[in-house]
């Protein structure tokens, strides 16, 4: 990759872009390389970093074929069921807790 330029944040030239802003044009990077960074500093730590890719060199994003919709519905669904008592807790479960809330606060849902 060899070194890349480094711009301060908000400076870079215009036809960079990160992956985030790409995918907002419906773009992807496509495969290539990491065109420049930019940093932005921060108190006590190291800077924050963003690599910039070339947006005239960015591809098409790719379009979601009814499998993957299929398998990405799959997953969600999977992500509500509650490991302990089997039931769809109707939303998704924070992995903090890993079980739905009443099986975390059994008491509190008594008392309620």
């Amino acid at each position: 990759m060899g070194t890349v330029p480094v711009y301060p944040w908000r400076l870079a030239p215009d036809g960079l872009a990160t992956k985030r802003q790409l995918r907002a044009l419906g773009l992807r990077p496509g495969g290539q390389d990491v065109a420049a960074q930019v940093e932005r500093p921060r108190r006590r730590r190291e800077p924050l970093v963003a690599y910039l890719y070339r947006v005239e060199q960015a591809k098409p994003v790719r379009p979601m074929t009814p499998a993957k919709w299929a398998a990405l519905a799959k997953a969600n669904a999977a992500r509500r069921v509650c490991p302990e008592c089997r039931r769809d807790a109707g939303y998704v479960i924070p992995p903090s807790l890993g079980i739905c809330t009443p099986c975390a606060f059994p008491e509190e849902q008594r008392a309620a």
